[in-house]
């Protein structure tokens, strides 16, 4: 089964409902061949730059084009694009094979029968559900059901995938185990693929490029490693990361930023108001009584590998990953520090952007 990949791009796209703005002037290039995750809280516009890519809403300002073809206004079936939806939508009286071939056998694009099954043959074998095309959805389980939708688009052999939430309605076991499965399909086809969620932990482990959005704006993109490593704002600092990364406010004197619980060195110039961010797998525990950060353990967890403390510090709450072995306690006094000073990242306090 030979994938074509076509780019994305997007100049200049708006959309408005009234008043409203869902989609703020934003300029996207996907090349083909690229797994790019739009990524954000819910209401952030994510969700609907997907159905302007597919033709289910159009812009009101600015232009889309796939493969270098201006398809803003086009209807969705002349976009040669194919859509993998939250639910499985599979239509419950039709068999596996049935379900995978349906787009075969609409009007527009029937396909002869020996074609037919060879496409449904391949998309089978690629998706391991070939033991299966006798069966009907409800006689499969959600991730078998999930890989079926997945084959009914891969048979139409398009363009660019749209994938809306799809891994959003199975159990948490299911959905790695299907991280694993999407990222080796995209590998093996070379297609264009984006991918709409607002886990985070599929963005990272999925992508080749994330576009983190926020209110209808991009906030920032890039590969997993550079967003996380480099966030362009507060917003994409604490988004990012399970969890977060921690963040200290707090006004610059005599070389330290000073706040509630919080005595850090810096560079920065004098008086500056600033914030400093600090990933919770790069503190670790310090004396108390030099200790740049001081606050009182609220909560101690295991999570198997390594430990997860919640500290309360000047009255906000940060987190720390500590090694399994060392003795913590709620209600104890601690001290943190970061594990090099490369490790804090700095951003203003007025407007959030990295200093």
């Amino acid at each position: 089964m030979v994938q074509t990949a076509q780019s994305v791009v997007f100049e200049g796209v708006a959309k408005r409902f009234g008043a409203v703005t869902a989609v703020e002037r934003v300029d996207l290039d996907v090349k083909p061949g690229q797994f790019v995750t739009l990524l954000g809280p819910s209401g952030c516009g994510k969700s609907t730059t997907l159905n302007m890519i597919a033709g289910l809403e159009w812009p009101t300002e600015g232009r889309i084009l796939i493969g270098g073809r201006d398809v803003t206004h086009l209807p969705p079936s002349e976009r040669d694009i194919a859509m993998v939806f939250q639910s499985y939508a599979l239509y419950p009286h039709l068999s596996v094979f049935e379900n995978i071939a349906f787009p075969l056998r609409a009007r527009r694009r029937r396909t002869a029968e020996p074609e037919l099954r060879e496409r449904v043959r391949q998309a089978a074998s690629a998706l391991g559900l070939t033991p299966l095309l006798d069966r009907l959805p409800r006689e499969i389980s959600g991730g078998q059901r999930q890989r079926v939708a997945l084959g009914r688009a891969m048979v139409r052999i398009p363009t660019v995938y749209l994938l809306d939430e799809p891994l959003s309605n199975l159990d948490q076991q299911l959905r790695v185990q299907m991280r694993s499965e999407l990222k080796d399909i995209h590998q093996r086809l070379g297609a264009t693929m984006i991918y709409v969620t607002h886990d985070q932990g599929e963005a990272m482990t999925l992508s080749d490029t994330i576009v983190v959005m926020s209110g209808g704006r991009v906030e920032q993109l890039g590969s997993p490693r550079d967003l996380y490593d480099r966030p362009a704002n507060v917003f994409v600092a604490r988004f990012l990361g399970e969890p977060g990364m921690n963040l200290f406010e707090g006004k610059v004197s005599g070389g330290v930023l000073r706040g509630d619980g919080v005595a850090m060195p810096t560079v920065l110039g004098e008086g500056r108001a600033a914030i400093a961010g600090v990933r919770p797998e790069d503190l670790i525990a310090a004396d108390p009584a030099r200790a740049p950060i001081k606050g009182v353990i609220r909560t101690v967890e295991f999570l198997g590998s390594r430990t997860l403390l919640r500290v309360d510090v000047g009255g906000a709450v940060i987190a720390a990953f500590v090694p399994l072995g060392v003795p913590f306690a709620a209600r104890e006094a601690i001290g943190l520090a970061p594990s090099a000073a490369d490790k804090v990242r700095w951003f203003a306090a007025d407007t959030g952007m990295a200093l």
